[in-house]
């Protein structure tokens, strides 16, 4: 039961969602930016507690002079939102600090979206203007040293704690700022994290952990927000702690639980294109940095190639993700991107480096619910008639329980592992499983 001296978190939210709340906030919040000009460089010199305590004794000579109809409960609402807003970011603060909010996406000043558990929905908190936005971000860009202005209208950035950023401008956004916010979790989800949480189940586990040691190459592949990167990192956990792992990103996302890992990270070109270095010019010299693995944060472009030559020439148990619906079209993808950086062999000699390379494709999707579910574990088993040869080993096919709600269920092919790589691995599993009363 609530207790009538503490307020329920119901009468607090709906007090920030009352016009009086946002009326006061920004007839205050102009009174208090007058007040600084007149404390000038000292104010700057301050701390949060001493401007927090500043900005409680000004709102309250504001309410008591102009008599606004407010208790003590919601004027300190007020109090702690006007001190986000001049030492924190704004309405963003509480979205940044919330451990559900994964995305968060600010479509101009009056449109707020967040994603909790893979589901957008909307916010009812939102900006002043377009100007108060541009103040917020530029907030978040300053100690990054990035520049957004009509010369530099985009920038994506990796923030302090491993979340990116994504923000483009006018002219380019026609209807006022677009922000978008990708948070990560301080703790890296583990494969027992996902088989807890039914990405896949123990069975799918112990075959990706198998091959990861086996040092077999995987291709994570799935769509925008799948959890391609959480997959990966989850991955990258039964790599031997006595193998160095160098990571190449865009953005820096992935946050191994490893002892010997070297970041390294994407720079792009200043506003005349000077200074640039793409992934595929890390990937270059990744190979002279005497790397056990490669992990590829995302292949998306011409570093296709100098991946797929890594794997074929003895940096085996390499991985990367990329952007493809399902396994087929991974290979497609893999094919197109590395004709695009243009790849001098015949259509049939890429088809055969590909197949020699890839020894996995785990496909990942986000289902309508918003849940993440490993959709299909395939193996590249070879080339066959000029076509790269593959086999699924499961299958993710949900059942339709009585109440009508899907019930996670994956279906194995009954196919043994093709890869000679896995085949004594394989083996101990099976000899495991007989000994503990035959195969599941």
């Amino acid at each position: 039961m609530t207790n009538a001296m503490t307020p329920s978190a119901n009468a607090t939210d709906e007090f920030e969602h009352n016009p009086l709340f946002v009326e006061l906030k920004n007839h205050a919040y102009d009174h208090l930016l007058s007040r600084i000009e007149e404390l000038g460089a000292e104010f700057g010199r301050w701390s949060q507690a001493a401007i927090a305590q500043f900005v409680t004794l000004e709102l309250d000579s504001f309410i008591r002079l102009h008599a606004v109809p407010v208790n003590e409960r919601e004027a300190q609402q007020v109090a702690n939102a006007l001190t986000r807003e001049l030492t924190g970011l704004g309405p963003l603060q509480p979205l940044l600090d919330d451990p559900h909010v994964e995305d968060i996406l600010v479509n101009g000043h009056q449109d707020l979206y967040v994603s909790r558990g893979g589901i957008l929905q909307r916010e009812t908190v939102h900006f002043r203007d377009d100007e108060h936005v541009l103040r917020i971000v530029r907030r978040i860009l300053a100690p990054l040293g990035r520049r957004l202005d009509e010369s530099s209208p985009m920038v994506d950035a990796r923030l302090p704690d491993g979340g990116r950023i994504n923000v483009i401008i006018a002219p380019l956004a026609i209807d006022g700022p677009s922000v978008s916010i990708r948070k990560f979790r301080k703790d890296p989800l583990t494969p027992r994290d996902l088989v807890q949480l039914g990405t896949f189940n123990e069975d799918i586990c112990r075959i990706l952990e198998m091959a990861v040691q086996a040092r077999c190459n995987i291709l994570v592949s799935g769509g925008t927000s799948s959890g391609k990167t959480s997959l990966l990192n989850a991955l990258a956990s039964f790599i031997p702690s006595r193998e160095r792992i160098v990571t190449i990103e865009d953005t820096a996302e992935l946050s191994l639980n490893h002892s010997h890992v070297v970041r390294l990270e994407a720079r792009p070109g200043s506003f005349d294109g000077s200074g640039h270095v793409s992934i595929r010019d890390l990937l270059v010299n990744s190979l002279r940095m005497r790397p056990d693995r490669i992990i590829v944060g995302e292949v998306r472009s011409g570093e296709v190639l100098e991946l797929l030559q890594a794997m074929n020439t003895g940096h085996d148990g390499s991985m990367g993700t990329i952007h493809a619906s399902s396994p087929r079209e991974c290979l497609y993808r893999a094919e197109m991107l590395a004709g695009f950086a243009g790849f001098q062999g015949s259509e049939v000699s890429l088809r055969r480096q590909i197949a020699n390379a890839v020894d996995f494709i785990v496909q990942i999707g986000r289902l309508s619910s918003g849940r993440r579910r490993l959709l299909s574990l395939t193996e590249v088993t070879g080339i066959t008639d000029n076509v790269i040869s593959m086999q699924e080993l499961y299958r993710y096919e949900p059942q339709i329980g009585p109440d009508g709600q899907e019930i996670d269920q994956w279906v194995s092919m009954g196919i043994s592992p093709h890869s000679p790589k896995l085949l004594a691995w394989w083996r101990a599993h099976q000899a495991q499983q007989n000994t503990a009363g035959g195969p599941r």
